[in-house]
């Protein structure tokens, strides 16, 4: 209780102090103040520097009255883009995954596309498991796609043409090495397979019998059996073990953020994955706001890139202002603008007018678009403000 008296104490005197200096910070810039002032235990003048340059910054950092923020935002990204490479895949940090870079994946991003190339997860471990050697690979084998083709013998598997059937041997060591239980591999042949029986002699013997005799059903039989899987979470390949710094990194080829949050051990705060849409509907549209920042400054970055994070900030809160993730394009922001002619200028000029003709639709003119194409002044800059003047009374009262 008195601690929190203390602090309300020293939110007040950072408050006064800030509007003695003109200025008025928000309650986020003080919290942090407070927070500098107990930590490196400043004195009341140095107290006063820090709310100096503070002000200094937070005033710098403020956009001018009718200043045009959405063009500024475009050409800011825009630009950047042009210089991007056009190569889809790329290796990025793990050898072994290739994943979508550049501007292929830029366009991913703003075209809040809901199906992406190249989907990968980057899943930690809390502090008790991030280096439990054991319980990371049998994760890895667990959630990793497995088929029946890799437990198979090296000789283990042919077409028996003579009797009409698949024969298969599995090969122990590879289930027992890749921490599988072999009695819910034999259910998932069983139940796939109507007609697959196993060697009572040797159990990681089989064979089946295809449903209809002939070579054709034989041969899908073949393929279907090869390719079934045994093991791992819908939506994830291949995954990767690496060791950085001081703990194991599990890396996937594929996505299923909802399940991977459920396991025990895994880190929910550092976990990640690369789609947006998986995010908003496993974390919420705030979590596929800070996602949008973070995969266009991380694509940026990788091509040596810089844009002010301000303008990547605009673009994620326009893509997320109504609740989901929508697409800059005429699927999105720009088809769903409340300007008639704001969507008419952009694309599909005729389907919007006769839409708008057909609904009634009024052009209220507020945008800068609209305003262009008939000639008025824009609401930027000097054409955001109006001037109006204060008649002198005269004498008489007139």
């Amino acid at each position: 209780m008195v601690k929190n008296e203390e602090i309300q104490k020293l939110i007040d005197k950072v408050s006064k102090l800030a509007k003695k200096k003109g200025v008025e910070f928000p309650e986020s810039y003080i919290l942090d103040i407070v927070d500098a002032y107990n930590r490196h235990d400043l004195t009341d003048k140095e107290l006063e520097t820090l709310v100096i340059r503070v002000k200094k910054a937070y005033e710098q950092s403020k956009v001018e009255a009718g200043e045009a923020v959405g063009t500024v935002a475009a050409q800011s990204v825009g630009e950047p883009g042009t210089q991007m490479t056009m190569r889809t895949f790329h290796f990025a940090g793990v050898n072994e995954l290739n994943v979508t870079l550049g501007l292929p994946r830029l366009i991913e991003i703003v075209d809040a596309r809901k199906t992406i190339k190249t989907p990968t997860m980057a899943i930690y471990f809390e502090e008790d498991k991030k280096n439990d050697d054991e319980f990371v690979k049998k994760l890895a084998n667990q959630i990793g796609k497995s088929t029946v083709n890799d437990i198979l013998e090296v000789d283990g598997f042919k077409i028996n043409y003579a009797e009409m059937k698949v024969e298969a041997t599995i090969d122990a060591k590879k289930v027992e090495d890749k921490k599988l239980d072999y009695e819910k591999i034999k259910e998932a042949i069983k139940k796939s397979f109507k007609k697959a029986k196993f060697n009572p002699d040797n159990d990681y013997n089989f064979y089946i019998e295809p449903k209809e005799v002939n070579i054709r059903e034989l041969r899908l039989d073949a393929d279907k059996v090869r390719d079934l899987q045994i093991s791992g979470l819908k939506g994830i390949g291949k995954v990767i073990i690496r060791k950085e710094e001081d703990q194991y990194i599990l890396h996937t080829e594929g996505s299923n953020l909802e399940k991977i949050l459920k396991i025990d051990g895994v880190d929910k705060e550092k976990t990640s994955t690369n789609h947006i849409h998986e995010i908003e509907e496993v974390l919420g549209i705030e979590a596929a706001r800070n996602a949008i920042i973070n995969e266009i400054l991380r694509t940026l970055s990788e091509q040596g890139l810089t844009v002010d994070i301000r303008h990547i900030m605009l673009v994620a809160d326009m893509m997320t202002s109504q609740g989901t993730v929508r697409s800059i394009g005429r699927h999105g922001i720009s088809g769903k603008k409340s300007s008639v002619l704001a969507r008419a200028a952009f694309e599909e000029t005729g389907r919007h007018l006769l839409n708008a003709s057909i609904r009634g639709e009024v052009e209220h003119l507020t945008g800068i678009i609209e305003n262009i194409i008939i000639g008025q002044p824009i609401p930027l800059g000097t054409g955001s403000v109006d001037i109006m003047m204060k008649p002198n009374k005269r004498k008489g009262g007139r």
